[in-house]
């Protein structure tokens, strides 16, 4: 199969070709939108999609939507301005969540010796029970993490 540049298989006609018009149209839209709201929320906000002159727009987080939603009048006159056929603007909130983390963040701090000395003198006055258990293994644990 003959290699071809991605350019020349975007101006083909074809879906490949209104896909890239689209993706022209979002990246204009997103200029526009840009310039017209304050730069603290042009970086919380994203065009999501521009479909039967509708502009949708993806806040990240309620606060900015909110704002957005308050704005949407003067937005939509800026966006109009430009010639695009935008008669509606819908706003989102689409809350980022934080990165998940793989590692456990919690710091493993090392217990002073009288403490580890205090949970294993807790645990020999305890009756049998779960906490007795728990206490016993938290006290071997860190006692051969500290021979260690």
């Amino acid at each position: 199969m003959p290699a071809h540049k991605i350019r020349d298989l975007l101006a083909t006609p074809g879906e490949l070709r209104a896909l890239s018009r689209q993706a022209q149209r979002l990246v204009e839209l997103q200029r526009v939108v840009s310039e017209a709201v304050p730069p603290t929320l042009s970086a919380l906000t994203r065009v999501k999609n521009y479909r039967a002159g509708t502009l949708f727009l993806l806040a990240d987080n309620a606060a900015v939507a909110a704002k957005l939603r308050q704005l949407a009048p003067r937005l939509l006159h800026h966006v109009q301005k430009w010639a695009i056929e935008v008669t509606v603007i819908r706003v989102e909130a689409q809350v980022k969540s934080p990165p998940i983390r793989i590692e456990n963040e919690v710091m493993k701090r090392a217990l002073p010796a009288d403490a580890i000395k205090d949970f294993g003198s807790l645990a020999e006055a305890l009756p049998p029970s779960p906490l007795k258990s728990a206490l016993a293994r938290l006290v071997a644990r860190r006692r051969t993490a500290k021979r260690s």
